[in-house]
């Protein structure tokens, strides 16, 4: 038996050797990419993605696919730093479900900067203080995210990524008793994704929306006579606080999709997505008519989304999004027969759809 774990041990040691040999082979291309950029855009979002796709098609196992991805990410991630340390704006403070989505997306070798709003995070890209930014667009339990929506109406950047987080919410308090928990403080999206277990085991305590998780938590160690909170396992351990009930939320399939925010445009990568934002004149079909030109031309939409205008009562704006690349052929005889019926038209990017 011994003898036999000796040489597996041997085998890994090997193995490791070559990996750590071929890492490093990796990062010098990296470098020397690096330099023939110069100050060229360092993130390539549809490389990567090709990458990341390739890599899961040939997969062979027993690694699932889920874990080649992080792997190949955290590989890119330290890789992509040597050429310069990108910068990732959230919405903070750090803890947060954004902060898991931006090391999802962006691996660990970048420097993150948490936000104390959605609106902070457009800022700080559109100002320079960050490279990116990340923000929560919608959810499969609660839905959309209006402030994020206005804002990318608003705001001349452009949908470069997105990412689909899987959420799932806890309960953690200082009082080892459920039954002595009064109050419950969490971000009010939160709060929604968890109505059913509250009303079930927490029936009379007072629900308290507060800005983000991370804040729920430092109120609740704060106030821990008789307060809990609702974030992540992953926020309870930065703050050590104890978790009292896991996987809380009303629907295991709970899942957030953010989007990453930037000042370039993505080239196409095989397999994307454009997000759009229309209105529709004042007439009966209008709506109707919109969708006209993605049947004609065969694109799929694969979201729909109204949000109240802000020139005049009773007239809305249509958040969509497609299948396809804005510079493929048939999105492209789309988009032009739509700029011609619709009332305003405003392409928010094309980017990688999520593994």
């Amino acid at each position: 038996m011994k003898d036999e774990l000796k040489k597996y041990r041997e085998q890994i040691d090997l193995i490791d050797e070559d990996l750590l040999k071929l890492f490093n082979q990796r990062a010098s291309l990296a470098k020397q990419i690096g330099h023939y950029k110069g100050k060229n855009t360092v993130l390539r979002p549809e490389r990567e993605a090709q990458i990341l796709r390739h890599m899961v098609s040939n997969n062979p196992g027993p690694l699932p696919s889920q874990s080649i991805t992080r792997l190949f990410t955290e590989v890119m991630s330290h890789c992509r730093a040597l050429e310069s340390q990108l910068c990732v704006a959230f919405l903070g403070p750090s803890g947060t479900f954004s902060q898991e989505a931006v090391e999802k997306r962006f691996g660990h070798a970048v420097l993150c900067k948490p936000c104390v709003s959605i609106d902070a995070v457009f800022q700080a890209v559109e100002s320079g203080e960050a490279n990116y930014g990340v923000v929560p667009v919608e959810n499969s339990t609660e839905g959309a995210i209006g402030r994020t929506l206005d804002l990318l109406l608003q705001s001349q950047l452009k949908v470069v990524g997105e990412v689909m987080l899987p959420v799932h919410q806890c309960l953690m308090s200082k009082v080892t008793n459920i039954s002595e928990i009064n109050r419950v403080f969490s971000h009010s999206q939160s709060l929604g994704q968890c109505q059913v277990w509250l009303n079930t085991n927490l029936p009379n305590a007072e629900r308290v929306p507060v800005g983000s998780n991370t804040q729920a938590i430092l109120l609740a160690l704060e106030q821990q006579a008789d307060s809990a909170a609702i974030a992540s396992a992953k926020a309870a351990k930065n703050y050590d606080i104890p978790l009292l009930a896991q996987n809380i939320e009303d629907d295991p399939r709970n899942t957030t999709r953010f989007l990453v925010i930037g000042n370039q445009d993505v080239a196409p990568s095989g397999k994307d997505k454009t997000s759009l934002v229309v209105s529709a004149p004042n007439r009966p079909g209008a709506v109707y008519d919109l969708l006209a030109p993605l049947a004609k031309n065969d694109v799929s939409m694969t979201k729909l989304e109204s949000r109240p205008a802000r020139s005049g009562m009773w007239e809305y704006m249509f958040y969509m999004d497609i299948e396809g690349h804005q510079h493929e052929p048939k999105v492209v005889a789309a988009l032009v027969e739509l700029k011609q019926i619709a009332a305003f038209v405003k392409t928010l990017g094309s980017y990688p759809a999520t593994l």
